[in-house]
C-alpha cells in the first residue's frame, strides 16, 4: 500500500492517513508483543556468558 504525502498535507490529514494504514495491517495471528521487554538479571552478563561457554567444554 502506498500513500503519497505532499507538502500541502495538513497534520490532521496525515494522522488520519497514518491511522488508516495501521488499522488495515493484517497480522499472521501471532502476538509478538508479549515477548517484548527487559531482562532482569541477578548476575553480571559477562559472568553468565563465561558460565555458558564453560558448559561446552
Amino acid at each position: 500500500m502506498t500513500i503519497v504525502i505532499d507538502k500541502n498535507t495538513t497534520k490532521k490529514e496525515f494522522v488520519k492517513l497514518l491511522a488508516s494504514i495501521q488499522s488495515s495491517k493484517k497480522t499472521n495471528g501471532i502476538d509478538l508483543y508479549k515477548h517484548f521487554g527487559v531482562l532482569k538479571l541477578k548476575k553480571d552478563p559477562l559472568q553468565i556468558q563465561k558460565e555458558m561457554r564453560d558448559d561446552w567444554e
